[in-house]
């Protein structure tokens, strides 16, 4: 019995970080309010480099495995609406 609970904590230890990071996607809701979508976006395992509100918009550029992601929220729901996939190649002709 003492194996069998070990086992269950170590399992435990690994399906809590795995499900922390799961990406967030389109239909998601992250909040409306600065603090709610930093949190939110960084307990899903991003890195939240700017978030902006502009044109009736939340647009909120961040990171997640090495890769550049810009993120439309709907400032009235916190509902995720549009993610795009920053292109490198397109970062780099726009120097």
């Amino acid at each position: 019995m003492r194996k069998t609970s070990k086992l269950a904590v170590l399992c435990a230890a690994i399906a809590i970080p795995a499900s922390a990071l799961a990406a967030v996607s389109v239909g998601e809701t992250v909040g409306t309010s600065d603090e709610e979508i930093r949190a939110k976006l960084e307990a899903a395992g991003y890195m939240v480099d700017e978030i902006e509100r502009e044109d009736g918009e939340i647009e909120v550029e961040a990171s997640l495995d090495g890769r550049s992601f810009e993120i439309e929220i709907a400032p009235d729901s916190g509902i995720v609406v549009e993610m795009e996939l920053e292109d490198e190649e397109d970062e780099r002709d726009d120097d």
